[in-house]
């Protein structure tokens, strides 16, 4: 399992992981000052798969996830090669928590209260811009709808 309990008996190879990557959408959000250029993750293999295998991320770039409802979601970083932080949003883009998250390992990281999206930027992106709980991510509503 990679997230959520979404990776259920899918393997990729690196190879076959940007293939796949390349193909994911973009959206532009912001975080105040911040641009952030987003892959989005809407569909349940993009959203399993996640940064999987991955070896860099540009510095205002990360994943975007799309989920079906506002529950508490949990990520987790099996096969995943470099650290991360990920915000949990709710419905209109605030932001009700921020985990971060270490490579290579099965630590669940939850959200803190029902979350519609999550977000994954660079290890401290977000303590780095002073981003925190009840920030507000603009831009979530040019997302593709979860599938």
């Amino acid at each position: 399992m990679r997230r959520l309990g979404l990776k259920i008996g899918v393997c990729m190879g690196a190879v076959a992981a940007a293939t796949a990557f390349a193909q994911l959408p973009t959206v532009e959000l912001s975080a105040g000052i911040h641009l952030i250029r987003a892959e989005v993750a809407y569909t349940f293999d993009t959203r399993g798969q996640g940064l999987m295998f991955r070896k860099a991320l540009g510095p205002n770039e990360g994943m975007f996830f799309v989920f079906p409802r506002a529950e508490i979601h949990c990520m987790w970083m099996k096969n995943t090669l470099i650290p991360l932080s990920v915000a949990f949003l709710d419905e209109k883009g605030r932001v009700v928590s921020i985990s971060d998250m270490q490579p290579q390992t099965e630590i669940s990281h939850c959200a803190a209260a029902p979350a519609k999206f999550a977000l994954e930027m660079s290890h401290g992106w977000f303590a780095a811009k002073g981003i925190r709980s009840g920030a507000t991510i603009i831009g979530v509503d040019k997302a593709p709808a979860a599938r």
